[in-house]
């Protein structure tokens, strides 16, 4: 109860713009379905629909969960830093496989029908997010949950690694942006200009696309929403680095 009462509620504003980046998230993942599913067919895997489960994937693994995963710092204030960074991790785990089923359809979707693969912009850029993301993960694993890093190698990799972090969902969302004009003026380049439904809509997803990346942005650029350390993370973190240095906790006292 006293413990309750002495950790520090979360900052003003914070939960109404997380709440905003779930709504924009879900509805993303919402329109990408109903586009999936009202102009181009539906979803499966044997058949010529595969290629549909490709950005739906996508923007589930890429986006959503990529974006979810930034911000478990500042949900989770009062968890554990190691509970917190377990949840980052796993969140991630699943964008990837998630994203790794969204590759694999389009590939094997090409390769049944004979198209081309890698040449546009949208797939360059696609392959490089989803490699870099993969290896971001490994470095974040190396760093930060296996326990064989120093103090002083996890301080100096910090920042690269919340800066890739970053940079990787815009990348995500800009690829997304690609697939989308890609994919309209393949469906429907004859009438796109026409102001058709189909159109509309994915014109919007991408506007939401961008909101959604924007709110992430915007909350994890304000330093008064960081996660505070706990008192005890304070404590193992200065006994740690002592230890790390070569000398004995107590000696620095």
């Amino acid at each position: 109860m006293e413990d309750s009462l002495t950790r520090p509620s979360s900052p003003a504003g914070l939960s109404c713009y997380i709440a905003v980046s779930q709504l924009l998230g879900l509805t993303v993942i919402a329109m990408t379905g109903a586009w999936m599913g009202q102009y181009r067919g539906g979803i499966a895997w044997e058949s010529a629909l595969q290629f549909n489960v490709h950005p739906l994937c996508m923007v589930i693994g890429m986006v959503f969960l990529q974006g979810d995963a930034l911000l478990v710092y500042r949900v989770f204030r009062n968890e554990t830093k190691r509970s917190a960074k377990i949840l980052h991790g796993l969140l991630h785990v699943f964008a990837l496989v998630i994203a790794l089923v969204g590759v694999i359809a389009v590939f094997d979707y090409h390769r049944k029908k004979g198209f081309a693969d890698m040449y546009s912009l949208h797939s360059w850029c696609g392959i490089a997010a989803f490699s870099l993301y993969f290896i971001q993960w490994l470095m974040g694993f190396s760093f930060f949950l296996f326990p064989g890093a120093s103090f002083s190698l996890r301080s100096r990799y910090k920042p690269q690694h919340v800066f890739f972090g970053v940079f990787l969902l815009v990348l995500s969302i800009v690829t997304c942006l690609l697939g989308i004009k890609e994919l309209l003026l393949f469906s429907i380049q004859a009438t796109y200009s026409s102001f058709v439904p189909e159109g509309i809509l994915a014109n919007v997803l991408g506007l939401l696309l961008i909101g959604f990346g924007l709110v992430i942005g915007y909350i994890l650029t304000r330093d008064e929403w960081k996660r505070p350390p706990l008192a005890e993370e304070l404590a193992l973190s200065m006994d740690f680095k002592t230890l790390t240095k070569g000398e004995s906790p107590s000696g620095s006292q």
